[in-house]
């Protein structure tokens, strides 16, 4: 389990930290987990797409510390995004998890997305990671030093190559290159 100091560093550190990392959940008796291959990077100075920009709301309050929880947040009046608070208490900021490669429980992840899938489209997508491992607005604020819902140690393998790139999906900051892939990898978002 990654230590509450990890994600206490500035953002754009913790993003590309993540990177390679791994998401497990308890989920009824069960481990899943899935490798973190790509991220998004969201801070209150100066970047107008994160949802800290203009300051504290009922429905940000988590972003703005302490770090190493979860912030989770409802879009599109369908789906749920899971983000990693960053940095100090008080700072509003956050790195969504946009698509991890599957490892563990497959099978569990398949059901609670509610169909068949295919593999590379399981967990490719911050919803589609929400919706197979999960997570939904009760677990906003959830601390990732439990025994829920953790990070855990893992790294890029060899010849696997972190690149960054602007965010998508965005209209506003969208040329803030905060976005933080594993150059190659099947299960990107796209």
């Amino acid at each position: 389990m990654l230590p509450e100091s990890f994600y206490s560093s500035p953002t754009l550190t913790v993003a590309r930290n993540l990177i390679g990392k791994k998401l497990m959940r308890r989920y009824n008796g069960q481990i899943l987990a899935g490798r973190i291959v790509e991220v998004e990077a969201y801070h209150q100075d100066g970047d107008r797409a994160a949802h800290s920009y203009k300051g504290r709301t009922q429905r940000n309050r988590v972003m703005f510390g302490p770090p190493g929880h979860l912030y989770v947040y409802f879009i599109y009046g369908m789906h749920f995004c899971m983000n990693v608070v960053t940095e100090a208490e008080g700072i509003g900021a956050a790195v969504l998890i946009r698509a991890v490669e599957p490892l563990e429980g497959l099978e569990t992840m398949r059901k609670l997305r509610g169909r068949k899938i295919k593999q590379r489209d399981l967990t490719s997508g911050p919803a589609r990671c929400c919706r197979a491992f999960a997570v939904d607005r009760t677990h906003d604020g959830l601390s990732l030093t439990g025994s829920e819902i953790w990070l855990a140690e893992g790294e890029p393998e060899a010849g696997e190559r972190i690149e960054t790139s602007p965010r998508i999906g965005i209209s506003k900051s969208a040329d803030l290159p905060w976005r933080f892939i594993l150059d190659g990898n099947p299960y990107l978002s796209r």
